[in-house]
């Protein structure tokens, strides 16, 4: 199972040998609701197989759709998902990701992969991560508003202080502990107090799984991190933490004493002001741009800037699909039927081309939307 980041989602951006296979569906974590989802599956593969015939009726597709089969009859998979899924396919693709979101049934064949539905999923606007510590313990979860769960850890992430000081490094009791440090909150030299062995003990730590959590977390991901831990740890680890994305408001209680409902809605407590006020700030940062002059809510007006690299920030509609194609020369769109095998969705088309001009893109929910027509889009210049 592969992690999702948003480098993922620009490599898929960024392919363009087609055939380009997408294909997305709710799934369920628990029995029996789960025993439907290989069956949903098999008949969007169906779709997908449909699709493929009409656009390469000569082509021997068995190839591409092996995955698809595959996938189909692994019941340790059907076993082990969450609440939705998504499998990208094509000539040297092959990419299969569980999701903390339900996600909407597409069976698609295009020129691109239709990544709409990420885009959502990746924003960092309601996703999170949480470290859960302890003096002895790291724990890394990843999460929205609706789900938290843990993530897999590197072969060297230091989950477990042991894995950070050895035996070598706890001495016995009243042995002389003497600590230099260059950086803010260097330990105090302590001699003959096990108290402040411990501290020293415990800052060590804490610095490993900061460094940790920031290279294998925090800068691929880009997501806000929430500290959950004890108020003695939360103080030793803000204090030398060099995460920019650590929150300032924490959970103030073991994390590993509580239960997961607990733990996620409390996590969200700390989220939400901080979602919410993103989005009214994209709200606004729109209304001054549009009468500037320098944003827009027009289809066409919105692509054709977009192909020129004039978009900065797009936001979409979560939900809103408007079938068609975009002249990637021109900029010019073309609207038609999503079910026919030569038509995408123009709005997760127009999310590539600013992706792939390096711009950012932000899915919202319909009621957070600031113009009525799917998108919003500010400009650079």
């Amino acid at each position: 199972m592969n992690p999702l980041t948003t480098t993922h989602l620009l490599t898929l951006v960024g392919h363009r040998e087609s055939p380009c296979l997408s294909l997305y569906q709710p799934t369920h974590r628990h029995h029996p609701d789960n025993q439907q989802d290989p069956i949903r599956f098999k008949n969007l593969t169906k779709r997908i197989e449909e699709s493929l015939r009409q656009r390469y009726p000569t082509r021997d597709t068995r190839e591409l759709l092996q995955p698809f089969y595959d996938l189909a009859d692994d019941s340790l998979f059907w076993n082990q998902t969450w609440d939705g899924m998504a499998l990208f396919a094509g000539p040297g693709v092959l990419q299969v990701y569980r999701l903390q979101r339900s996600m909407p049934e597409l069976a698609i064949v295009a020129d691109s992969y239709h990544v709409k539905p990420l885009l959502r999923y990746l924003q960092s606007a309601d996703r999170f991560h949480v470290l859960g510590l302890s003096r002895d313990q790291a724990t890394i979860w990843v999460g929205n508003r609706y789900a938290l769960d843990p993530e897999p850890l590197p072969a060297d992430f230091p989950s477990r202080r042991e894995n950070v000081l050895g035996n070598n490094e706890r001495g016995s009791p009243g042995h002389s502990i003497a600590s230099s440090n260059s950086g803010l909150g260097s330990p105090k030299i302590v001699h003959g107090h096990e108290d402040g062995k411990h501290d020293v003990e415990a800052e060590k730590f804490f610095r490993a799984v900061d460094r940790a959590v920031l290279q294998s977390f925090s800068k691929p991901t880009g997501l806000p991190l929430i500290l959950a831990a004890l108020p003695e740890h939360q103080s030793l680890f803000r204090r030398i933490s060099q995460n920019s994305q650590l929150l300032v408001e924490g959970i103030k209680r073991n994390p590993h004493a509580m239960a997961s409902d607990e733990l996620r809605q409390r996590v969200w407590d700390v989220m939400q002001p901080h979602y919410l006020q993103r989005l009214q700030k994209l709200k606004e940062d729109f209304a001054t741009a549009q009468a500037r002059q320098l944003g827009s809510a027009d289809l066409a007006d919105v692509t054709r800037a977009a192909v020129a690299g004039k978009v900065g920030i797009l936001l979409l509609e979560a939900e809103r699909i408007i079938p068609g194609r975009i002249d990637p020369g021109s900029g010019s769109i073309q609207l038609g039927q999503l079910e026919s095998p030569d038509t995408d969705d123009l709005l997760d088309d127009l999310a590539e081309v600013v992706l792939s001009r390096g711009g950012e893109v932000v899915v919202t929910p319909k009621d957070q939307m600031p113009s009525a027509t799917g998108l919003a889009a500010i400009y650079r210049y």
